[in-house]
């Protein structure tokens, strides 16, 4: 499916709010990601941490789904970080690609998306959350 590779031209950093919309958390900085990972380790949640661009097609297609996902399943922790805002950061992950979704459990990487794929981040989602003790996912 679709990814960006390179940076368009132009600033769209006003744009974040629609790409992180529901219950998806906006990362803006290393802090920030250590203290969601902290509490999503704390109260047993999986995380699921898109790293995604503004200006990135695919990343725009997928946004208003992995929201929809994140109201569906409060069960798991939606992240968000803008490769271009937290740079350093993204390339310490090896992000190739946008949008890059990884799985994380107690912080570590348990599954990897590269590509909006719709089907497939549903799939890995339904995985993750077969996964989990049935008493999480009644939340």
């Amino acid at each position: 499916m679709g990814h960006c590779l390179a940076k368009a031209d132009g600033n769209n950093s006003e744009q974040h709010v629609e790409f992180a919309g529901g219950n998806v958390q906006l990362i803006t900085t290393k802090e920030s990601w250590d203290q969601k990972l902290a509490e999503a380790a704390k109260e047993g949640k999986t995380v699921i941490a898109n790293f995604s661009a503004t200006w990135c097609g695919p990343c725009r297609m997928i946004a208003p789904f992995y929201s929809d996902l994140s109201v569906e399943h409060p069960s798991l922790m939606f992240l968000l970080v803008d490769v271009d805002e937290l740079t350093d950061f993204s390339t310490s992950w090896d992000i190739k690609a946008t949008p890059t979704f990884f799985f994380l459990r107690d912080g570590q990487q348990v599954d990897k998306l590269v590509g909006a794929n719709k089907p497939e981040l549903q799939k890995k989602i339904t995985a993750i959350l077969d996964l989990l003790p049935q008493t999480q996912c009644q939340s």
